[in-house]
């Protein structure tokens, strides 16, 4: 088993930054605070035609039509609809499951978000607040969550597995990604006593999750827990016996976050990162159980033309208002190229990966603080030759 997949995100879990327009209006900066900004009329309106549009079956013959297996869906913690004031998905869900069937692939159901976050990035949910798993009772309500999505999907064709829950974040990079500057909270009082989950936490969770779900599943899907950027903390944890073919770990790689952490911005910098530490980390991991790069992308500062800081926008206050392109279109595909084949050599040593993202809606070519962004948006990068044919 070789996984070639893609993340559809941004569709059923809101990202800002990937589809600006539908704050318009607002001064939200996550799904949380949107419907504080807008009638309930004009909120549900946006949401409804967003999921109806965002994804349809022509993107699963698509994604099946260049050579990929598996997608992987975000979902939010208010899927059932039953967290107001937000719009419950499950039926998109459910749509994908029928496309998936219909067209041979996979599907990773990624529970996104947890109620009151479980790392305070934008893609948790709410900003820089991050106290989900000091709240029992939230706690209960994700495990409780989780078995209802394993009873209703286990045993469908469609299932790969389903992913506990996505970056709960630790201390190691909660620093490096400098959260509580990056991400402000909007309400300071709510997020007090913020802080990143200990792995302590994380295992007894994975364990209360894995006793929730595993039983719904059959012999061929799995439960997949994401490394909480600690790919080297799980190798006892991971091979207890109870986990044996039935577990899979999941570590999201980005070039802007190995930037952080001291990578040469240069193109010789990037392949030597890769070559360097990822792909010896994931050969060693593979050793003891079976991992997949979960999210990964081809983006990088060097072909954005400056430093993003770990991966910033102009969203973020970064000055890309008078970027210019500074590689031609063939220089730019050849960088790109060679950074994707790289990447995707260093995950042969592993299990399989998961594109971030199928698609972005962003206007990379009229705005030009958006330049080097489509590099997040796989049919793009296929389309234009920086992607291989998998």
């Amino acid at each position: 088993m070789f996984i070639k997949g893609v993340n559809l995100g941004n569709w059923l879990v809101l990202e800002k930054w990937m589809s600006p327009h539908l704050f318009d209006g607002t001064t939200a900066e996550d799904e949380y605070y949107l419907p504080t900004q807008l009638s309930r009329e004009a909120y549900e309106a946006r949401i409804l035609i967003h999921r109806s549009e965002y994804i349809t079956e022509r993107d699963f013959a698509k994604i099946k039509s260049i050579g990929l297996t598996h997608v992987r869906i975000p979902v939010p913690y208010f899927i059932f609809g039953d967290r107001a004031p937000f719009i419950g998905c499950i039926e998109y869900l459910d749509r994908a499951f029928t496309w998936a069937e219909k067209y041979g692939l996979k599907i990773l159901v990624d529970l996104h978000t947890a109620p009151l976050s479980q790392n305070g990035f934008d893609n948790g949910g709410i900003c820089g607040v991050c106290k989900w798993s000091q709240t029992p009772e939230e706690v209960e309500f994700v495990l409780n969550l989780l078995e209802r999505l394993a009873a209703r999907y286990g045993g469908r064709k469609g299932l790969f597995g389903i992913t506990p829950l996505n970056e709960p974040i630790t201390e190691p990079m909660w620093t490096v990604m400098n959260v509580a500057e990056r991400y402000r909270p909007v309400d300071p009082e709510l997020a007090r006593g913020s802080a990143p989950n200990t792995l302590d936490f994380l295992y007894g969770f994975y364990q209360d999750a894995f006793a929730r779900i595993a039983p719904h599943l059959d012999k061929d899907q799995y439960v997949v827990f994401h490394d909480a950027f600690q790919l080297k903390a799980w190798k006892d944890f991971l091979t207890q016996p109870a986990f044996q073919g039935k577990i899979i770990l999941d570590t999201h790689q980005y070039l802007m976050v190995a930037e952080a952490c001291g990578c040469e911005q240069s193109l010789s910098g990037y392949v030597r990162w890769i070559e360097e530490n990822w792909a010896k980390d994931i050969a060693e991991v593979q050793s003891y159980v079976p991992i997949v790069v979960g999210e990964w992308c081809i983006f990088n500062s060097y072909a954005v033309g400056k430093d993003t800081k770990g991966g910033q926008s102009a969203l973020n206050g970064m000055d890309f208002e008078q970027n210019v392109e500074i590689f031609t279109p063939d220089q730019k595909k050849a960088i790109y190229q060679t950074i994707a084949n790289a990447q995707l050599k260093a995950w042969q040593n592993g299990s399989g990966y998961f594109y971030w993202n199928y698609k972005l809606l962003l206007d990379t070519a009229n705005e030009p603080s958006w330049i080097g962004w489509d590099s997040w948006d796989l049919g793009l990068c296929h389309d234009k030759g920086w992607f291989p044919d998998v």
